[in-house]
């Protein structure tokens, strides 16, 4: 059994995220009003169509081979900012969290579906902050990037 949402910790910055990244494979981050809500649905349901898909949408934050040595500490800040534009537009309760559990499918974005989620902490804002910022600083080197601030 999952502690309620409010006895899950909270990260409040962008290396402390990275170094649990570190630590551990197969985590993901959420963007939703938190474990207690989710985990009793224990799937997502497809916003277009209604169908019920086999698991939680999320977005893993494992490390990719072809990012190579590049800094974790930036590679977990853009998996943050891709989808820091989420509270705006399904509503402010809406927070990101880390979970772990086992890739069950694709979701229609080809996100992975989580199944036996299991939830490690809650992602502060100030991280989301730090993101943005970290990845803003990308912008010279990486080319436009065209996502609305939030």
């Amino acid at each position: 059994m999952s502690a309620p949402d409010d006895e899950l910790r909270v990260v409040h910055a962008l290396a402390e995220l990275a170094a649990l990244v570190e630590r551990h494979r197969g985590l993901y981050v959420r963007w939703s009003r938190g474990p207690a809500t989710d985990l009793g649905a224990a799937s997502s349901t497809d916003e277009l169509t209604g169908v019920a898909m086999p698991g939680l949408s999320a977005n893993p934050l494992d490390v990719e081979e072809w990012w190579q040595n590049r800094s974790l500490h930036l590679w977990v800040a853009r998996r943050l900012y891709d989808y820091a534009h989420l509270p705006r537009e399904k509503g402010p309760d809406v927070r990101p969290w880390v979970l772990k559990g086992h890739e069950r499918g694709r979701g229609p974005d080809n996100e992975p579906l989580v199944a036996d989620a299991e939830p490690l902490c809650w992602i502060g804002p100030e991280v989301i902050e730090e993101a943005r910022t970290e990845v803003g600083r990308q912008e010279a080197r990486w080319g436009p990037l065209r996502r609305f601030a939030v």
